[in-house]
């Protein structure tokens, strides 16, 4: 660590993030192929029809794997604390920029930590219920009627987290998707939009 330079993300997190997010992408655009005919055009872009159906399951189950090792790594450092619950119950102050009275954030801020928990929840959902539709044949027909129901559902969820995942970190923080491409971020960041971390890190 350098005065200017702060690890955030080591190369195994940032691989287990990115083999996450494109083995997702691949899932949620199969998947629309699949949901609807008016989104079927979808399909010739990743082979055809045949293709997608036979890949789509992979797909899933890959992103499955990928979140899974995020999870062990990351659930910890994802628990909320007091200071999380406040920022929570104020958080549209954090929505329009007015963070002077908001708790400082950790490693990682409320909101962030709330995604991570949705979108464990969504992957797990997605995998159970995909699990059921890939072997229907041996699953009972009170789990398939389940199944058709919540694999849509989730999927709608993951897709609107995923959204708002890249906008925030894009558009909204920017300087943050360096921090998941090059695994390190500046001091002004740091200190900027997570100053209880910098703090810690910095042993203040």
């Amino acid at each position: 660590m350098t005065i200017d330079r702060i690890p955030r993300f080591s190369v195994a997190e940032r691989i287990s993030h990115w083999m996450a997010a494109l083995s997702f992408l691949y899932a949620a655009f199969t998947g629309l192929a699949l949901w609807s005919h008016k989104l079927f055009w979808l399909a010739s872009v990743f082979g055809g029809g045949s293709t997608v159906r036979g890949m789509h399951p992979w797909g899933g189950t890959i992103f499955a794997i990928a979140l899974g090792i995020m999870f062990l790594r990351w659930s910890k450092r994802m628990r909320l604390d007091a200071d999380d619950l406040v920022w929570l119950k104020q958080s549209h102050k954090y929505a329009i920029h007015e963070t002077k009275d908001l708790p400082e954030p950790g490693e990682f801020n409320a909101g962030q930590k709330m995604l991570f928990w949705a979108q464990s929840l969504f992957a797990l959902l997605l995998f159970a219920s995909g699990i059921v539709l890939w072997f229907p044949e041996i699953m009972p027909r009170a789990l398939r009627l389940a199944a058709v129901l919540i694999h849509p559902v989730a999927a709608i969820g993951a897709i609107g987290g995923i959204i708002l995942h890249i906008y925030m970190g894009t558009a909204a923080v920017p300087g943050a998707l360096q921090s998941m491409t090059r695994g390190y971020v500046s001091a002004r960041w740091a200190q900027s939009h997570h100053p209880k971390w910098y703090r810690q890190i910095r042993g203040q």
